[in-house]
Formats: C-alpha cells, structure tokens, sequence
C-alpha cells in the first residue's frame, strides 16, 4: 500500500510540471495564428531601405553583324578579356571567296585604265584627224593628201579637221574617265567586302568578362542577334529604382550606407540620378557605385538605406513584419481576395521596420489592401488558410 501511495504521488507531480508546458504551447500557437490584415498608413522612421541590384560599371551586348555559323567563341562565362581582344567569330569563308573575285575585277579595271590612258595620250601626240589612212586619197602621194586634198575637203564643206580633232579628244578622253571609274568602283565593293570580313569577328571594346552566352559554335545567327554579355566588373554598381518623393533628397558624390546579399554593410556613393522618372511606377533610376575590392557579385540582392528628409518622418504604408512569407530571397507578401477565398502572390519593395513590429512598403500595395499575415512558408498563389481571424 505505501508503494502505490508513491507512486500516484509521483504522477501528480508529474502532471503539475507537465500542464504549464502544454499551456504555454497552445499558447503560443494562438500568437502565431494566421489572420488577414488591412494595409494602413502610419509615420516612418528616419531611413527607408530600397531593394537594389548589383550591376557593372560598364555592360554590352554583343550582337552578330553578319549572318552565317559561329566557328569560335574566345572563353566560357567569366573568362577576362584585353580591350580588342577577339570574343566571338562568324565562318567568313563565302565572303574570302568573293573578296577573290573583287581582286579580279581590280586587276582588269586597271588594265582597261591603263589602256585608255594611252590611246588618250595618243591622239594628244598623234591626232587620227591628221592621220593619211582616214582620208580617201584619191590614189595621189601622201603629199598631195595632206596639203590639197583635205584643205579641198573643208573648203567644200565635208570636213572640218578642227572639229574632228576635238571629238577625238573628247572620245579618248571619255574612255579614260570611264575606265577611272570602274577601277574606283571595284576598290569600294572591296572595301565594303573587307568591312563586312571585319565584323565577322566580335571583338572586346573595354577589359571585361563574358557574363553569359546566348550562342554555341555551330550555331546559326542573322545580323541583330545577341551572341553574349560583356561587362567591366573591376568598378561594380548598385541600380535601384527610387521613389521620385525619394529622390529629392539625394545628390550625386553623396555617401549611404548598403548592406549586399544581408551580409557586408558597406558605403556608397551615388554617381548617376536619371533625369526621367518611369510614368507608370512614378520612379527614378539611381546608380551607387560600390568601393573597390567589396565583396559583390553582379546580380546579386543589396539594400540601400536612405534618408528621409522630410521633418517630423513622413506617412508610408506598412504591414506586419509577420505578413513577409519567411523563406524567400525578396519580400513577398500573399494578396486576400475574401471573396474568391484565395490570394496572388505580390514582391513588394519593403523600407525599415517600425518599433511596433510593422514594416513599411516602399511600393507593391495600397492603403485597404487585404494581406495574409503569419503565411506559412514556401506558400504561393492561390493559398488561402481555411480558418483565419479577420482583422
């Protein structure tokens, strides 16, 4: 009997420890219920935080100028370059073979040129008007011909041995500014011909690297076509999209601090404000040029922290910091439609968090929107919780 006393002693114990954890775990749970939100309006703080890209200093693409086969690319992504060093080379053999034939048409419009230049030269030495062999004769000595026959011709009227020198002249001449232009001719198709082998290689304008490929040797390509991506990654850059109430509080060679990829924190210095704000996003391309040496990789997700000038904070629209689906490189928030019971899945641009939890939104909602908060994570479009708390 003392043993059994024991041991329901034990088990109240037990039981007494045991209960307060049980109730603080449902405890919890209902804190982190998921309920559906309005987006409102409340004053921000000090700084805003603008999602932004890294990009390089200087960015191409290189495009085909000729049509035909890649037979050569100079690397893979990431291999470096000097500048006029060759990136890319379309076959040019059809094109070699008519640069052979222009050679060809060169070498005949010379000798014609050089032909007419000497039948020119003679009529200046020798006129064909003065020539015994034009005139009929009449069977009497050379003599006779030149000193009563063809004055005897002009004094009738037949001949005019003036006129016919000029015309002679005129003719040889011709033959020759003719033959000038066929050789002028034929050097501008080589010319343009040589133009054209020239652009069958793609060659590096700056120091850069291949970013990414868009063609393999073999591959078939037309004029216009994008072979690859070329940028100067020594000097890097962040691009972000402000908005333009933002904008005014920026100047160039003005230093904010950055955080990339949630780790390195560094400054920046704003080095270009694009004088044209996008119409329909109301915002401004700004570039910040990152210090040399950071640790930054084109493509990658960096926030800025801006200032916000406007005295006494400013009005924004914020969200639960909770309403963030957890898990996803960019902030992302699930969009209520109560009365579809679903939701679409938005990326919006989040600024700095509020000292009672909530985030303000840069762009991607409006103030009365309705958004799941607390989701759970890796939810996409169309999730809807089934029993939800509507605040």
């Amino acid at each position: 009997m003392l043993k059994c006393k024991h041991h329901k002693m034990l088990v109240a114990s037990l039981c007494f420890f045991i209960a307060p954890v049980f109730f603080f775990s449902s405890f919890t749970h209902a804190e982190n219920v998921t309920e559906i939100v309005t987006v409102n309006r409340s004053i921000s703080s000090s700084q805003t935080i603008l999602g932004s890209t890294v990009v390089p200093y200087r960015e191409i693409t290189v495009t085909a100028q000729t049509p035909g086969k890649i037979t050569a690319i100079g690397g893979e992504v990431g291999t470096g370059f000097t500048k006029g060093a060759m990136l890319a080379k379309v076959d040019d053999a059809q094109l070699l073979a008519k640069r052979n034939t222009l050679w060809a048409q060169i070498t005949s419009a010379q000798a014609a040129l050089k032909n007419s230049q000497a039948q020119h030269q003679r009529e200046i030495i020798s006129p064909k008007s003065k020539s015994i062999n034009g005139m009929p004769g009449m069977g009497l000595p050379s003599m006779m011909d030149i000193f009563m026959t063809r004055p005897l011709y002009d004094m009738m009227g037949n001949s005019d041995q003036g006129y016919n020198r000029y015309s002679d002249l005129v003719n040889s001449a011709t033959g020759v500014s003719q033959a000038e232009s066929q050789v002028m001719m034929a050097w501008s198709q080589l010319n343009e011909l040589n133009t054209k082998i020239k652009d069958t290689v793609s060659v590096a304008p700056f120091e850069g690297i291949i970013m990414s490929k868009m063609v393999e040797v073999g591959d078939a390509v037309q004029p216009g076509q994008p072979l690859m991506k070329f940028g100067f990654i020594k000097y890097l850059r962040l691009q972000a999209d402000v908005p333009s109430m933002l904008v005014s509080s920026l100047v160039k060679g003005m230093s904010v601090p950055v955080r990339i990829s949630n780790k390195n924190s560094t400054i920046a210095k704003v080095s270009q404000i694009y004088p044209i704000a996008d119409p329909s996003r109301h915002t401004v391309v700004v570039k910040f040029d990152l210090p040399i040496g950071v640790s930054a990789a084109p493509g990658m997700y960096a926030e800025i922290f801006l200032p916000d000038t406007t005295p006494g904070g400013n009005s924004v629209i914020t969200i639960p910091k909770t309403a963030l689906i957890p898990g996803r490189s960019l902030p992302t928030v699930l969009v209520a439609d109560e009365e579809t019971k679903t939701s679409s899945l938005r990326l919006i641009r989040v600024g700095v968090t509020q000292s009672d939890g909530l985030v303000s939104v840069v762009s991607g909602l409006k103030v009365g929107e309705r958004v799941i908060n607390n989701p759970p994570p890796g939810a996409s479009s169309g999730w809807y919780p089934k029993d939800s708390a509507v605040l």
